[in-house]
């Protein structure tokens, strides 16, 4: 089957690129792709899409890219088909079969499944959890990594029941030969190679279906999992961090070189700090405190724990770099490359890049994380499954973007501050109800050639227009509590999610009494719950901060009382 035959199938068109009369059954539908074509620039990093008709490309949605040389992928399309392409070790392509194909063939057992997360070892072997929480595995079994009882190599996905039966996984995890799985009630399951205890049963027998771990964490619930080559850490919901395998580079950070057969809590430096987020290289580990402060260990001989040395550390040591707080931290077992976002967008890169050791943060031009290892990481694999964004970048919503705050063309400006933004009346009302109905014949302002706008600032204004044409913000976490008000008082729901997600990023001990209250007062439920249990982790900080002082009584009251009921005052 050539890749023009593929397109053929999964578009509905020829050649020419002309309407078949009828798809075959069972094939994609993807008529969208004449009429809008996507910027495939993501997508295109890796080497093994370069070959795809970008046809093809744009009806993916999700992709995971693995392998010994980055030369295998499984992709989703739009219509929930799941397609797998490259040279299939250890039959990890899911197929059937040890035949390696760079044209798409379809994995019929994975499809309408809504897969939700993929994750890969080195054996290749490779989990995939589905939209209803179950887990199939397939490809290298020499350890029993794919949790089916032997180890006998899967040739296709196949359902890992034993303990799983009835539970809903929510997240999958592998080492080189080990894998695990949480389900959404925070259970933890370990099973596959465990020479050196990375499956946490307390032995170093391989374990050839999963175990639930219940070692000195007892049974309170996870939240998250990272796997390097041969070690696990699992986050706790109350943002403790747990490790155990091998630590022969300290990469458990326990202060010492000794294997752990059973979970051990990360303490150190992170003592008293609430863990937000974690991820492992192949021999190293980074975690992420909630106030964005990044802390890295174990492994360094590339520098990629971001201290500017060479050197191992045993012990979580702060990444400290421009007083940056970061987000979003990146790492995988494949590599020994590390990844992190700024609040403020900025994508950092260190580690082994493209075999030079860079030993602290680097600046680089890219949007996102994925990028980073798509481009740098030796090999070019995904550290995630990650979901493509399509950004439609036809000729016409270019234009329009370029249209925004342009005095030429714009028939109505807005006065904030004294300053000027020009916009088109257009557009605002096809985009916005509430300027839907500001420019109706009837009302003054369908008239006015410039109105001026008192309630909120420049930059604010300014950043919600500018998202009319554009569906992006740019604002500071500071300045989007404004934007959020705006939204609120306009109605318009994904602008307002937007905003909580940009305010999120900038929570901090002084300032999460007064975004507490404002989540209230706009009606933000999810941002107002996020506030709340990061006060709570920090009670002590947060009730010193003058804006814990200056909350209003009401709100003071309710905010105590919802502590009590959540156990922050105990006799």
């Amino acid at each position: 089957m050539s890749t023009m035959s593929f397109f053929k199938a999964v578009s509905g068109k020829d050649s020419d690129n002309n309407e078949r009369a009828s798809p075959p059954a069972g094939n994609l539908n993807n008529s969208h792709v004449d009429s809008v074509r996507c910027h495939m620039t993501d997508l295109s990093r890796w080497p093994i899409f370069s070959i795809l008709d970008p046809d093809v490309l744009s009806t993916i949605k999700k992709v995971c890219v693995f392998g010994s040389s980055g030369n295998e992928a499984i992709f989703i399309t739009d219509d929930d088909d799941v397609f797998a392409i490259g040279s299939n070790c250890s039959s990890c392509l899911g197929l059937g079969d040890t035949h390696s194909s760079f044209v798409p063939r379809k994995i019929e057992i994975l499809c309408r499944k809504k897969i939700a997360d993929i994750a890969f070892g080195s054996g290749p072997h490779v989990l995939a959890v589905s939209g209803s929480g179950e887990v199939f595995s397939w490809g290298h079994n020499g350890y029993c990594q794919l949790g089916n009882g032997g180890s006998n190599q899967g040739f296709l996905p196949a359902l890992v029941t034993t303990n799983l039966q009835g539970k809903r996984v929510a997240q999958v995890a592998c080492g080189g030969h080990h894998s695990m799985a949480l389900t959404a009630d925070g259970e933890i399951y370990a099973w596959g190679q465990n020479n050196c205890g990375q499956v946490g049963t307390g032995t170093t027998s391989n374990q050839p279906t999963p175990r639930r771990i219940t070692a000195v964490i007892g049974c309170r619930p996870a939240v998250a999992l990272a796997c390097g080559q041969t070690t696990s850490m699992a986050l706790m919901d109350n943002g403790e961090l747990f490790g155990w395998g091998y630590n022969g580079n300290g990469q458990l950070g326990v202060g010492n070189n000794v294997n752990q057969p059973n979970p051990c809590r990360v303490l150190g430096a992170l003592t008293g700090l609430i863990i937000s987020k974690v991820v492992c290289g192949y021999a190293h580990t980074m975690a992420l405190t909630d106030e964005g402060v990044l802390y890295s260990w174990g492994a360094n001989s590339y520098g990629q724990l971001g201290t500017s040395s060479k050197a191992n550390q045993v012990y979580p040591t702060k990444v400290d770099f421009n007083s940056d707080r970061f987000v979003e931290i990146a790492g995988c077992h494949y590599s020994h490359i590390s990844a992190a976002v700024s609040q403020s967008g900025r994508v950092y890169m260190w580690g082994q890049c493209r075999g030079q050791s860079v030993t602290i943060p680097m600046l680089t031009r890219f949007t996102c994380t994925d990028d980073v290892f798509a481009t740098f990481s030796s090999p070019s694999i995904s550290w995630r499954t990650y979901c493509v964004d399509h950004v439609r970048s036809s000729r016409v919503t270019h234009c329009i973007s370029n249209a925004f705050d342009d005095p030429i063309t714009s028939d109505l400006k807005f006065v904030v501050e004294g300053k000027d933004i020009y916009v088109h009346k257009s557009i605002l009302k096809i985009r916005c109800q509430h300027f839907r109905s500001m420019f109706q014949s009837c009302w003054d302002e369908d008239g006015k050639e410039s109105l001026e706008i008192t309630q909120y600032t420049y930059a604010v204004y300014k950043a919600f227009l500018q998202y009319l044409y554009t569906d992006y913000v740019t604002l500071e976490p500071e300045e989007a509590i404004g934007l959020l008000d705006l939204a609120n008082a306009y109605c318009e729901p994904i602008l307002k999610n937007k905003c909580e997600q940009i305010i999120k990023q900038g929570i901090a001990i002084d300032n999460v009494a007064m975004l507490y209250a404002a989540a209230i007062k706009f009606d933000a439920r999810n941002l107002e719950d996020f506030c709340f249990r990061f006060a709570l982790n920090h009670m002590t900080a947060v009730t010193q901060s003058d804006a814990f002082n200056k909350l209003d009584e009401t709100v003071l009251k309710e905010f105590i009382r919802k502590a009590a009921l959540a156990g922050a005052f105990k006799y």
